[in-house]
């Protein structure tokens, strides 16, 4: 018995000392183009899509666990390994390709900010800036421990979105069936919101965040087991927390009349009748959330195109160590959150398709994952388990299959 606590003891500071990148990079998928897209999901579709996040959270284990294993066995970025095998060509195209899509997610985050707080009538001229300005100054003037262990804290924020689903007394019975049971409708609208829920859940970012973020706190393959579990925990925390936005949404609004929804206070407000508290839970997650991924967004970009191009980078170097990738932060929150303050600016539209870019485009990031974590002379005896390789491939294959119906069926209307 006492060998065993040992142990047991030993596991768990172990866990410990290695939690927060994976942990983290899951939880900060559910920032505010996550939770607009969920709560979209819920208000037209009902419990209809919930099925969707067992094989989604399958996947998101998977793909992290990959990023988190080359990171721990290389000690190197994601970026950084495709410009090493592939060359700079291809690492260039898909740089661009991520710092347009991760612009509009930055954008998004901030008017998730702004949107959360005019809900108690503060206008978003004063919230965004000073947002901007918090989580510069958080990155820019911190360590990695020292942000680590806020994003840690914000992490546990999440929890407002389980309460807010209980408080608005959903039907559970339904959320259960459908939790399980398949239901594919060939509609555009249902075909976008699929997409849009695998691109917002298994954002690219988060593959080159996460693995940037291991090598910086230093894991090395004897950690690497503790690492591993630490990712599948935060995993699953976040598709829980995905569950419980979906079905509050449900309860609220498509069991009262089904809709789609133009923001995610649009969600919160439906909660409204259900008691300040849900309100406030919701509207208050909202916030976390938004100024949570508003800091890692920019990060992940310039993390990723500094690996991509050779360029010092890491929050525990100087301005004057890594400009370029100080330069690029600083520029990301600064343009993403200037364009929020531009009136009518089609904003919603815009954040939708993001996460649907993001649907698409990540095939091709996993593909490059892939051949990469089965290189023998990269990994050694760290390479993938046949079981991996043939669940990552089916994934390609059933998102490439459902954006090319997408494509097909859209022809006929539109989402």
């Amino acid at each position: 018995m006492r060998k065993f606590l040992l142990r047991f003891r030993y596991q768990l500071v172990l866990f410990l000392a290695v939690l927060g990148p994976g942990f983290i990079t899951a939880n900060v998928d559910n920032d505010a183009g996550g939770i607009l897209t969920y709560s979209q999901a819920g208000a037209r579709f009902g419990y209809l899509p919930l099925w969707t996040l067992i094989p989604i959270t399958i996947l998101l284990i998977i793909t992290q666990e990959m990023c988190s294993r080359m990171g721990a066995v290389t000690g190197k970025g994601l970026s950084d390994l495709i410009r090493e095998e592939f060359g700079l060509r291809i690492t260039f195209l898909m740089m661009a390709l991520l710092v347009v899509v991760n612009l509009t997610n930055v954008m998004s985050e901030f008017a998730g900010v702004a949107g959360s707080l005019e809900l108690f009538h503060i206008s978003r001229y004063i919230t965004v800036p000073l947002a901007a300005a918090a989580v510069w100054f958080l990155v820019v003037k911190g360590t990695y421990k020292s942000v680590e262990k806020i994003f840690l804290f914000a992490c546990l924020l999440y929890v407002t979105y389980i309460i807010s689903a209980f408080l608005v007394r959903p039907d559970w019975k339904e959320a259960a069936i459908y939790s399980v049971k398949p239901v594919l409708l060939l509609q555009p609208a249902y075909i976008f919101m699929l997409i849009g829920m695998v691109g917002t859940t298994i954002a690219p970012w988060m593959q080159f965040y996460l693995q940037s973020a291991v090598v910086e706190k230093g894991i090395t393959p004897d950690e690497y087991a503790a690492s591993r579990l630490e990712v599948i925990v935060g995993c699953i925390m976040t598709d829980v927390v995905a569950f419980f936005i979906v079905v509050a949404c449900a309860g609220a609004i498509w069991s009262v009349r089904p809709r789609d929804i133009d923001t995610a206070q649009q969600a919160a407000l439906a909660l409204k009748p259900f008691g300040e508290y849900a309100f406030a839970l919701f509207s208050a997650g909202l916030l976390n959330a938004s100024v949570f991924a508003a800091t890692i967004l920019p990060l992940s970009t310039a993390y990723t195109v500094c690996e991509g191009l050779g360029f010092e980078s890491g929050i525990d170097k100087r301005m004057r160590e890594a400009p370029i990738f100080y330069g690029l932060y600083t520029l990301l929150i600064v343009v993403g959150a200037g364009l929020v303050l531009i009136p009518k600016f089609p904003l919603i539209r815009m954040i939708l398709w993001s996460q649907v870019l993001n649907g698409m485009l990540l095939p091709f990031i996993l593909i490059f994952m892939i051949l990469l974590i089965n290189k023998k002379d990269l990994m050694g005896r760290w390479v993938n388990p046949g079981w991996f390789n043939v669940a990552s491939w089916i994934s390609i294959v059933v998102i490439i299959g459902l954006t090319l119906a997408y494509v097909g069926i859209l022809v006929k209307g539109t989402p």
